[in-house]
């Protein structure tokens, strides 16, 4: 199934505040978007009916492995684009931060597999990862 960009978005959030927290709740997604909680519960019970995150007795929300793929797939797009915008172009930290936020949902895989390729052969420590 196909989710829309704010889709996206939710995913991509919820990924970064479980890394930092080890767990997160709807309020959490709200506070670090600065929307509504009510908002962020009407995504998060379309995300979990889509099969992209379960919700915990004790409200803590948990990626399945769909979600936590795309999330991870959304999040390394951000990432890379960020750093493609800066390293290549010589682009500002944050305004390569926003651009790459709306970049990731709408560039191609194409183009993206050559930014990704790009990006590591000229990298600073020579592509190692």
């Amino acid at each position: 199934m196909k989710i829309q960009e704010s889709g996206e978005n939710y995913l991509e959030t919820i990924l970064i505040l479980q890394n930092k927290n080890g767990y997160v709740r709807s309020i959490d997604v709200a506070n670090y978007l600065d929307f509504t909680k009510a908002s962020v519960s009407r995504a998060m019970s379309i995300l979990k009916e889509a099969g992209y995150l379960t919700m915990e007795p004790n409200g803590n929300l948990v990626l399945t492995e769909l979600g936590r793929t795309k999330a991870g797939s959304v999040y390394e797009r951000h990432t890379l684009i960020a750093q493609f915008l800066e390293m290549t172009l010589g682009v500002s930290s944050d305004i390569a931060l926003q651009d790459s936020c709306r970049i990731e949902h709408i560039i191609s895989e194409e183009s993206f597999d050559r930014i990704k390729q790009y990006t590591r052969e000229h990298s600073r420590d020579g592509g190692a990862e």
